[in-house]
């Protein structure tokens, strides 16, 4: 990973725990079965790259840019994507842990989660229009002045989102779910 710009490269297996790797380009990259948590990768750019199997954890994205890029059955625990860049910011999970993360302030309409555990991930301020939750855990999510029109909440659980607090006109919750929507009344739902 020697190089500062990288273009149509497979990473395997890389270990890269507790590294700077700063100023770093890639396009349509593949990081797959990685190791790069706790590494410092700030002002990198990542474009059209896929991370598979990787550990990200604690990793730092100061003013880095993701632009289309998809993170499947990846660890990516507390890390602060509110720190990106938000040009061009788009980012797809699947089945992956993002636990402790934060998106404050971010832009992500369409954005998809599937299959991802989102627990205590803080989501303030965030724009999350049309997003998808799909067989998502929430638990002890934080969402406040949150702007969730039309996003789609129908598999996802353990939510508590209070309506008063964010913008949720059209947004989709199935009837199982109904009790996360009206936690801080306190009442019994059976």
């Amino acid at each position: 990973m020697e190089a500062f710009t990288h273009e149509d490269k497979t990473f395997s297996k890389i270990v890269y725990a507790d590294k700077e790797v700063k100023n770093r380009e890639f396009e349509r990259c593949i990081f797959k079965d990685c190791d790069l948590s706790n590494s410092n990768f700030s002002n990198s750019r990542f474009t059209d790259c896929t991370f598979i199997g990787c550990n990200l954890s604690m990793i730092k994205l100061n003013r880095s840019g993701l632009n289309n890029v998809v993170f499947r059955e990846c660890k990516l625990l507390g890390i602060n994507f509110h720190e990106c860049e938000d040009f061009l910011f788009s980012v797809r999970f699947e089945n992956g842990v993002l636990d402790y993360s934060s998106f404050v302030g971010k832009k992500m309409p369409k954005t998809i989660f599937t299959g991802t555990s989102l627990k205590s991930v803080v989501f303030a301020k965030t724009n999350l229009t049309t997003a998808k939750f799909d067989n998502t855990d929430l638990l002890n999510a934080v969402f406040e002045e949150t702007i969730l029109k039309e996003a789609d909440f129908l598999t996802a659980f353990n939510y508590r989102i209070d309506p008063e607090l964010n913008t949720m006109n059209k947004a989709k919750f199935s009837l199982n779910g109904v009790a996360g929507l009206l936690f801080k009344y306190d009442i019994k739902i059976e």
